[in-house]
């Protein structure tokens, strides 16, 4: 797959999102490192929110809507749902922390719904021998059920010990960054794909 969009295929507008809020994190390395790996791209627009600046309380309103979220919710709200709703595609960085996947990224996830439909979903994970697959296996079942289509190819990142440098980028980067490339010309392919279905069918999941 080309590291270019055709001159009259638009920039695909992708969300990165840092799904970790703990401290002594290594998300916002590991996110230094992808955004670099294809910021040179002509084909994508990068969006980076972190869930650590989110205000996202785990109380949410009811299905009627009540109560309605308190004045620093909405503020919240109100910044980052724009963001994902104008994102076409979206790259997820998650740790594995005990089996799966932070409560952090979750909140996020479940604050939003129509965000996520019919647009596809890469995954960058770390942590332990695993590299984070098992947060990564988790997050596709939640993103099947919001009507998002998550891409096969993932770069997974193992432990700090082993994969992860002291400064949170991968030590063996020519593996990684051919990771990374495959994950994003698939994410790509359906982030293109799935923006002309919409356009042609606005979805209705």
């Amino acid at each position: 797959m080309p590291d270019s969009a055709p001159s009259n295929d638009p920039a695909l507008r992708v969300a990165v999102i840092i799904g970790s809020a703990r401290a002594g994190r290594a998300g916002p390395s590991v996110a230094e490192w992808f955004i670099r790996h294809v910021s040179h791209r002509s084909d994508v627009e990068l969006d980076v929110i972190d869930v650590a600046n989110l205000d996202l309380p785990v109380a949410m309103p009811g299905w009627d809507g009540l109560p309605a979220p308190a004045p620093e919710t909405q503020a919240a709200l109100a910044d980052v749902s724009p963001r994902l709703a104008a994102g076409e595609a979206f790259v997820v960085i998650t740790p594995e922390y005990n089996h799966s996947f932070p409560a952090s990224l979750k909140n996020l996830i479940d604050w939003h719904y129509t965000q996520w439909q019919a647009k596809p979903i890469g995954f960058v994970s770390y942590g332990g021998l695993g590299g984070g697959l098992r947060a990564v296996e988790q997050l596709r079942q939640v993103f099947a059920e919001l009507h998002a289509m998550t891409v096969r190819d993932a770069v997974s990142l193992h432990g700090p010990w082993s994969g992860l440098g002291e400064d949170g980028r991968p030590r063996d980067t020519a593996i990684c960054e051919g990771a990374a490339k495959n994950m994003v010309d698939q994410l790509l392919w359906w982030g293109r794909a799935l923006r002309t279905a919409r356009a042609a069918h606005p979805y209705g999941g």
